[in-house]
């Protein structure tokens, strides 16, 4: 009879084997997690300005068949068109200030609730875009004459 024992092989990991695969992945969403955070910012910045283009191409509509950017009769300095409503999704609101018969401005202000906080932007009816603000650790472009879309100034 044979009695030799036989040393039973046990599956699975080690701890060594786990905490190396975790340290590993900490490491890998530690870079990937900033990175995405950024992207989406300046994704919903792209959605705001484009928002603005849109909202001045129906200011230039109201324009033309009115000869006035002001409500028809001319009262005080409220727009032709009114601003959209931000809707659920929406990361900036537009605002339309100062506006004559020959001249406006729109604004577009990041919604704090969606992470859009201290960002800004302006349009009036010569085209002329400017970056009103933005957060903490972004810079304004030199010149001013177009919208931030990086951190580093970076304009549209």
């Amino acid at each position: 009879m044979n009695c030799v024992r036989r040393r039973a092989r046990h599956a699975g990991f080690t701890m060594l084997e786990v905490m190396i695969t975790v340290a590993i992945v900490g490491v890998l969403a530690a870079i990937a997690l900033p990175s995405y955070s950024y992207y989406i910012t300046r994704s919903k910045i792209i959605d705001g300005t484009v928002k603005l283009g849109n909202y001045r191409n129906q200011m230039e509509k109201w324009f033309l068949d009115n000869r006035t950017y002001q409500t028809v009769p001319a009262a005080g300095t409220t727009c032709g068109v009114a601003p959209p409503v931000a809707a659920g999704n929406d990361a900036f609101a537009l605002t339309c200030t100062a506006a004559t018969a020959t001249t406006y401005q729109v604004r577009a202000d990041g919604i704090v609730a969606k992470g859009m906080s201290g960002f800004g932007y302006r349009v009036d009816q010569t085209n002329t875009k400017i970056t009103l603000g933005l957060p903490t650790g972004w810079t304004l472009p030199s010149p001013n004459d177009c919208y931030a879309i990086r951190k580093e100034g970076t304009c549209q």
